[in-house]
């Protein structure tokens, strides 16, 4: 990104009246960030904030160190809650800028396009936020590419593996008319065999029925 976070330049922006100790302890932190002790620097803000939790550049300084320790999840959070109770315009606009700064470290590409465009709103004539809008509508588009690749290959993945499930079923078909013959050519002579010990009972069976079923001899007339 063209345009790197806003810390020391934000001290011009703001005019309360901090308590002597408040102030100390920003101040000494904006030492400690120039230097890049970036956790000695959140450490001072932190303390600062225990002073005044609605200190604005308490919270965006704070915003910016965990930024620099890579902690996007905590600066986006810190950064959101800000934006929504600050009014300054110019204010909303770096707050804006930077959270769309975090949204895109972390590859949140369509919510750091909104934030930006926010900043914007703002501001229409930051041209490192024009830039970094930009930027990010580009990655975002070689996301959604990338995306649609993947689903598109698993799909063909998909396909292919329901393909081989199918000729496997196919092939397990084929199998099963081959194992029955094979079965009846094992046991053909038996079951001949029984079929006709079965045919030669039953011709026994019907033989005596018949026998039974005869009339019997003509009476003799006494």
């Amino acid at each position: 990104m063209k345009r790197t976070l806003i810390i020391l330049t934000l001290l011009a922006l703001f005019s309360p009246v901090f308590s002597q100790k408040e102030n100390k302890l920003l101040r000494q932190g904006n030492s400690k960030f120039e230097k890049g002790n970036y956790k000695e620097a959140e450490k001072d803000y932190r303390k600062a904030l225990e002073l005044n939790k609605e200190s604005v550049q308490g919270q965006f300084n704070l915003g910016t160190a965990v930024y620099k320790e890579n902690n996007f999840e905590e600066s986006t959070k810190i950064w959101g809650n800000l934006a929504e109770k600050n009014k300054d315009r110019e204010v909303q606009s770096k707050i804006y800028h930077n959270l769309g700064n975090s949204f895109l470290q972390s590859k949140q590409y369509d919510k750091s396009i909104l934030a930006y465009k926010n900043s914007l709103m703002n501001n229409p004539k930051d041209l490192d936020t024009k830039y970094n809008l930009e930027y990010a509508k580009m990655m975002l588009k070689k996301q959604q590419q990338q995306q649609q690749q993947k689903d598109q290959k698993k799909q063909d993945q998909d396909k292919k593996d329901q393909n081989q499930d199918q000729n496997k079923d196919q092939n397990q078909q084929k199998q099963q008319p081959q194992d029955q013959k094979k079965i009846s050519k094992e046991d053909a002579e038996r079951m001949l065999e029984a079929l006709k010990n079965d045919e030669k009972k039953t011709m026994q069976k019907v033989k005596k029925q018949k026998a039974k079923v005869q009339p019997g001899g003509v009476e003799k007339d006494w």
